[in-house]
């Protein structure tokens, strides 16, 4: 089923709300990277919460752009195809210029699958991970960015 323009809209505003928020708490928590993992027990409940929101946004904005926002450009471009593995789509997101790597793109779905297990009691992997997603945020970001210039050509004025 093709994605109407107004459905690609509604899709990009979801990712920029993510985004957003995501790019507020990654702010916010900027003065305690690099994390320590003896740091970890340290922090106040309100740190906490922003570390969260940060988790949280970080794997909402790369699930939403890889499961909608994606789909969603090859539909506009009609390159769509016979498109039938995730794979497949972003290298053809690649080859079109809408995104740089392909193979970066599976590091922000790994990072993504490792926030879905969590590790209570091993402050080494907790603060590894977050110092990865930290530095991995601004990339993430600018992959929404450039996706979305690309599209842009193609919605209808």
């Amino acid at each position: 089923m093709p994605v109407k323009p107004i459905n690609y809209r509604g899709i990009e505003e979801v990712c920029r709300a993510h985004a957003e928020r995501l790019r507020w708490a990654r702010d916010t928590l900027s003065p305690l990277f690099p994390l320590q993992p003896e740091n970890l027990s340290r922090l106040s409940p309100i740190d906490l919460a922003v570390f969260d929101q940060f988790v949280v946004r970080f794997s909402k904005l790369q699930d939403a752009m890889g499961a909608k926002l994606f789909p969603a450009v090859l539909e506009l471009t009609k390159e769509q195809g016979e498109l039938r593995t995730f794979i497949d789509k972003l290298h053809q997101l690649e080859k079109m210029g809408a995104l740089d790597s392909a193979e970066q793109w599976l590091v922000f779905r790994e990072m993504r699958n490792q926030f879905a297990h969590d590790y209570p009691t091993d402050p080494n992997m907790q603060s590894g991970l977050l110092n990865q997603a930290f530095d991995m945020t601004e990339i993430l970001l600018k992959t929404l960015d450039q996706i979305t210039d690309f599209a842009a050509p193609y919605l209808p004025k």
